[in-house]
């Protein structure tokens, strides 16, 4: 899997779970007709983000701009501090619902939390879309071959 590419974005979550955020490279739509638009999560079973999800019943996608490696990496972990120090470090501010909303994210989507699985080692977590914040600027990070990466416009092909 590390050759499909992919954009990175951090589920955070805010509420009598606590607050907790992780950066997930496993986030896509669901349906955008219908009564509301969904997307799904996938987070591993024994982060603190994915308990605090499932017993706030909320959370937020942010969906990171192509700068905001380091954000990725703080939320990835990858700086070995304590979990709770991660809003500390971060710009946010609450959303409609309450939820964490990450400044300089190209697309955030607030989410009430509809239905979840666990599987094997993960928990696919579904949200409806109650709110959308897009940026000015949509180019979005991504991460593939094990590094960040960003997307790059290529000609059509000739015919």
């Amino acid at each position: 899997m590390s050759r499909a590419a992919t954009f990175v974005a951090v589920a955070t979550t805010d509420g009598e779970g606590g607050r907790a955020g992780v950066t997930v490279s496993s986030l896509t739509s669901v349906a955008a007709d219908g009564d509301q638009p969904s997307l799904l999560a996938c987070l591993h079973h024994q982060s603190p983000a994915a308990a605090a999800i499932l017993r706030n019943r909320a959370f937020c996608a942010n969906l990171l701009a192509e700068d905001q490696q380091a954000l990725a990496d703080l939320f990835a972990g990858r700086d070995g501090k304590d979990q709770s120090a991660r809003f500390d470090r971060a710009d946010w501010s609450p959303g409609r619902l309450g939820q964490p909303i990450l400044a300089g994210a190209t697309a955030v989507f607030e989410c009430r939390l509809a239905t979840t699985l666990l599987w094997e080692t993960h928990h696919i977590i579904v949200g409806r879309v109650h709110a959308v914040r897009l940026s000015d600027h949509p180019a979005a990070l991504l991460y593939g071959q094990r590094a960040y990466r960003r997307a790059v416009h290529l000609p059509a092909p000739e015919v």
